[in-house]
């Protein structure tokens, strides 16, 4: 039987590949809200870091979701995808 195809992305932060379902999206929506996606499905410009407090805090420090979101990534939206990475740790 053929195996299905694992959909991969990279983390801004870290360059690495890996499964979409590994990996947390930071999405702007055309409002120029940015928010947490769990889903995996909402609307806008997205990016992908891995869940891992390491790359959150390199690519926040290098302002680099800053410029890939093209907008102001602040210390509040920081803390909100900290949550996220830590709450998905307690579950595994």
């Amino acid at each position: 039987m053929k195996q299905k195809k694992i959909p991969m992305r990279m983390c801004v932060s870290c360059r690495l590949s890996k499964p979409k379902k590994e990996l947390i999206r930071i999405v702007k929506n055309k409002d120029g809200e940015v928010s947490v996606d769990t889903t995996g499905k909402l609307n806008g410009r997205g990016a992908y870091i891995c869940a891992d407090t390491a790359c959150l805090e390199k690519a926040y420090r290098n302002k680099i979701l800053s410029r890939i979101l093209e907008t102001d990534f602040t210390e509040e939206m920081f803390e909100e995808a900290n949550r996220v990475i830590l709450r998905r740790e307690i579950e595994r």
